[in-house]
């Protein structure tokens, strides 16, 4: 069983929405492409590396992002809207969250490295994200 953080419903308004984009395009020649890249070491997305095991979503990653409690919504760098990709000013990967003054970068590329794949920290952080 996985242990997720469990965040305050009555803050949770203070963000209405995580959203993540890849670092990678999301065409099945972008899937390939960046799969096998990752596995030769020439590409590299720490959100991918956060959600998505070697072939499908991780399973820490499912339960434990639907116990946020608002929304965690992802796009690949070619199929974002454009006022995402405008707030994330060309720098991917990135989370932003969506709340009363619109989108803003709460973890950028250096942070999403610096959680080395560990899904359970990273929704450690967003849970605070949601209560801060």
């Amino acid at each position: 069983m996985v242990r997720c953080a469990r965040t305050i419903n009555s803050v949770a308004t203070q963000v209405e929405e995580f959203i993540g984009v890849y670092d990678a395009d999301g065409t099945i020649v972008g899937e390939v492409s960046y799969w096998i890249g990752a596995r030769l070491g020439r590409a590299h997305c720490s959100l991918c590396d956060l959600t998505h095991g070697v072939f499908t979503t991780k399973r820490e990653w499912r339960e434990c992002a639907s116990d946020l409690g608002v929304p965690f919504t992802t796009w690949h760098r070619d199929d974002a809207p454009a006022e995402v990709l405008a707030a994330a000013s060309g720098s991917l990967p990135v989370v932003l969250a969506r709340g009363e003054t619109g989108l803003r970068v709460v973890i950028d590329a250096t942070q999403l490295d610096s959680f080395d794949g560990d899904t359970t920290t990273f929704v450690a952080h967003l849970h605070a994200l949601v209560g801060s």
